[in-house]
């Protein structure tokens, strides 16, 4: 595993040089995680934020009749953590797991907060990447209430590709907030256009 991916990711977000991309990206450290294993447990602080190299996690939680929901997909070149039990310091409401072998660079809290203040470029850099994390969660949330399973689906379907190859149904269909049938139902229609 190199940096390559992690500093292009950096300088996408935030273009800078090479050098001050590579000092930004010097502060995480490699970690492969086995398919199923998690990165977070519910109940727990996030203590690591992550960059993925190569494979999927997803981020679930439980409803109030107990039943597991899938609340995101994170894959390559993006970044997963649990924003508000990272920052605040609190425990987690989610899990976070992979659902393929992932190889992720990641930085600790307490190393994230001292490059904040020692590297301005980390700082703006962390500032961006919240806010693109943020419009993400948005747009989520705002699709559930206002788009069609049909529209969730071909969503996914044009943005993550990757997804439908590599994750089990089930995780899909509670993402899109839709039974196994129904998103049956759908891929079939789909299959026919």
């Amino acid at each position: 595993m190199n940096k390559e991916s992690l500093v292009q990711f950096i300088q996408q977000v935030l273009p800078m040089s090479q050098a001050k991309a590579m000092q930004v990206a010097e502060r995480f450290e490699p970690v492969r995680f086995e398919r199923n294993a998690y990165v977070l447990e519910a109940g727990k602080v996030c203590n690591e934020s992550h960059f993925i190299e190569e494979g999927i996690i997803r981020s679930y939680t439980y409803d109030v009749d107990g039943n597991e929901v899938t609340t995101a997909f994170y894959s390559k070149n993006s970044f997963t953590n649990d924003l508000l039990s990272f920052f605040k310091r609190s425990p987690a409401r989610e899990y976070l797991q992979a659902v393929t072998a992932c190889y992720t660079w990641y930085i600790t809290y307490e190393d994230m907060q001292a490059s904040f203040h020692a590297i301005p470029e980390f700082r703006e850099f962390g500032r961006l990447n919240i806010v693109n994390q943020y419009s993400m969660l948005k747009e989520r949330m705002l699709s559930m209430l206002q788009e069609t399973a049909e529209q969730r689906y071909n969503n996914l379907i044009h943005s993550s590709p990757d997804i439908f190859q590599n994750v089990p149904l089930k995780y899909i269909a509670s993402y899109l907030g839709i039974t196994d049938t129904s998103l049956s139902r759908i891929r079939k229609e789909f299959a026919k256009k």
